[in-house]
């Protein structure tokens, strides 16, 4: 089962984006209803690739990450490919089309 792995560091971070081919950062902030309710349909999606590492981050308790990743807004959903961030979501995320983006890029790689 692919799971989140929460991240309270730099260094975490870099190790998640840098040391796995394909990666998804998920960012959250308290008393967040929409991070609420979007965590559990992006976990449902993320199944179904388990080759991506996943990281939660609340912005909250990591606020570097909004200068680092220039992310003004929560929920932010950032997909990385080899290093580098390939595609973000940010607020609503239409889950279809989020679902699509990812298994375009999943099947090139496995």
């Amino acid at each position: 089962m692919n799971e989140f792995g929460s991240i309270y560091y730099q260094e975490d971070l870099d190790h998640l984006i840098q040391n796995h081919t394909l990666s998804l950062l998920f960012v959250s902030q308290k008393n967040c209803s929409v991070c609420q309710s979007l965590l559990p349909l992006i976990k449902q999606v993320m199944q179904k690739y388990p080759m991506v590492k996943l990281g939660y981050i609340r912005a909250d308790q990591f606020p570097s990450i909004a200068g680092i990743y220039s992310i003004f807004t929560a929920p932010a959903v950032l997909f990385f490919v080899e290093g580098k961030e390939y595609f973000r979501d940010v607020r609503f995320v239409p889950i279809q089309a989020f679902s699509e983006k990812v298994n375009k890029i999943y099947s090139h790689f496995y």
